[in-house]
């Protein structure tokens, strides 16, 4: 009855995680969640009220997305990258997964994947039948690929079609890919179609983000939505960015979407407009400036001789490698870390490392993002008297954390 390319599939680990993690504290127990990454943050008022506006919308919206959104966003992403996009290089979808879904089920190709990669690329790939090539990355390089490394896999088989996955600031790494110019070269060369997953991108701490579509737009799909700048995980609006060059790919999407989700909520929709529209500038800075806060502080209170880390640069996520430890996977010691302390993290192998390799994922999202971001200071500079305030729960979850690594 059930295929079998999908009985070897399992629960998405990031969605199970989250579901054990309330599961847990309905029980009682106390739970730190660092395993699900998901925006702490309140939505803007400006764009919950149209919602609210918005409500009685209730007819089917073209399945591309609503024109005055695919507008707004075309003009918003127009602005922050060195492209004009217009509102036809927009596809509106209930959220950027399903569009990647779509994507891998039309591609006719094999995927590249650098290790580590968000844990539904993969997934995704093997329903849509197409082969996967891990990439192995390395600290020294962001943990993203070098263009010797995608040579090296298209090298393999050149009259193969190639998508490569690009994913900055990374989940799970929380790193950014500096060497852009270098892999844009190999992409031009080889005509590699890339997804470049800039969910995280309006979270870079650093002001001088740069997307891989300033280098290769033509052969560049930008998928991001209003996840995780905007807190809106749960109202499901994500989209794609496609270039004029692949307008029959946009084409073969939309003939897809109509036989999927045929068009996303009409309220989030009309919602959204307001979202790219209206200035959230000050909202963006100070969920910056208070992700920054927090990641460094997990960072500095973590990094030791038995545990490797690398200092944030955007996004949710820290990646602590444990060093030393009698456990023969991630996950086993994920699992016994959870009973013994309360902390949630995901093993890193989810995100394509191997299983003996003691590696995680840490989101330092539990902590209470509107009661924060409504007594930021305005001027002064942020400093760790905030988090005892406003994250205890990040502040207890690190101690409980060094403390077990130190006495296992």
């Amino acid at each position: 009855m059930i295929k079998d390319i999908v009985k070897n599939l399992k629960i998405s680990s990031t969605l199970r995680i989250n579901e054990i993690s309330k599961e847990l504290e309905s029980k009682g127990k106390e739970v730190f969640k660092f395993g699900f990454g998901q925006s702490p943050f309140k939505i803007p008022e400006d764009v919950i009220n149209e919602l609210r506006n918005n409500a009685f919308q209730n007819k089917y919206l073209p399945m591309q997305g609503l024109p005055e959104l695919r507008d707004a966003v075309a003009n918003y992403i127009s602005s922050k990258k060195n492209h004009n996009y217009k509102a036809e290089n927009i596809l509106i979808g209930p959220g950027t997964k399903e569009l990647m879904f779509l994507l891998q089920m039309l591609f006719d190709g094999e995927v590249i994947l650098p290790t580590p990669s968000w844990v539904s690329y993969e997934p995704q790939a093997i329903l849509g039948r197409n082969k996967v090539h891990w990439i192995e990355t390395r600290r020294e390089n962001n943990w993203f690929p070098t263009s010797s490394d995608i040579e090296k896999v298209v090298l393999t088989n050149k009259k193969k079609n190639y998508l490569l996955f690009l994913n900055s600031p990374n989940n799970p790494s929380g790193q950014i890919c500096k060497n852009l110019d270098e892999i844009s070269k190999t992409i031009k060369k080889y005509n590699i179609l890339v997804l470049s997953d800039e969910i995280y991108s309006e979270l870079s701490f650093d002001d001088n983000y740069k997307s891989i579509s300033s280098y290769c737009p033509e052969n560049t799909i930008i998928s991001t939505g209003l996840s995780k700048w905007c807190g809106a995980g749960g109202w499901r609006l994500g989209y794609f960015v496609i270039p004029n060059e692949l307008t029959k790919l946009k084409n073969s999407l939309k003939i897809l979407a109509s036989e999927t989700f045929s068009s996303v909520s009409a309220p989030i929709q009309y919602a959204a407009i307001a979202a790219h529209k209206n200035d959230h500038t000050n909202y963006i800075n100070k969920s910056r400036k208070i992700l920054k806060l927090v990641g460094e502080y997990v960072y500095n209170n973590l990094k030791s001789n038995k545990i490797l880390i690398d200092k944030p640069q955007g996004g949710f996520y820290l990646m602590p490698e444990f060093l030393d430890m009698k456990f023969k996977s991630s996950q086993e010691m994920c699992s016994s870390l959870l009973t013994d302390t309360g902390v949630v993290l995901l093993p890193g192998s989810d995100f394509g490392f191997s299983k003996d390799k003691l590696i995680t994922r840490l989101s330092f999202t539990d902590f209470d993002g509107k009661e924060f971001m409504d007594n930021l200071p305005e001027k002064q500079n942020l400093d760790n008297s905030l988090m005892d305030k406003f994250a205890p729960k990040i502040i207890e979850g690190t101690k409980r954390l060094k403390a077990w690594v130190e006495s296992t």
